[in-house]
């Protein structure tokens, strides 16, 4: 698992390449990134299905409830089937552009 730090974001990437592992791993040390918008990047992941996306519903939820950013990057993926609870969205570059008109929308009250 690598762990880079921009700003007011945080990107975590798998270098593992087994998913149900790199799950855990961010589920024990999520109390550390807590205070930052968090990018789950799983593009190394060819094989991820929408099940195991939902796995990351309940780490999103914590992160909306302290008003923070979610956003997971997946490429192959049906993106019409993803909750709309999710934000996924294929390229770290628009997962920055996600969190950004968040930070705007959190400052401007919505």
């Amino acid at each position: 698992m690598k762990v880079d730090q921009k700003g007011h974001t945080t990107i975590i990437k798998d270098t593992q390449g087994d998913f149900t592992s790199f799950l855990e791993k961010i589920t024990q040390q999520f109390k550390t990134f807590g205070n930052h918008n968090i990018i789950i990047d799983l593009l190394a992941h060819k094989d991820l299905t929408i099940n195991d996306i939902k796995l990351l519903l309940p780490l999103s939820k914590q992160q909306k409830k302290a008003k923070k950013s979610f956003v997971i990057v997946v490429s192959d993926i049906d993106y019409n089937a993803v909750p709309s609870t999710l934000v996924v969205v294929p390229s770290v570059l628009e997962a920055h552009d996600i969190i950004e008109m968040d930070e705007i929308e959190r400052d401007l009250g919505f």
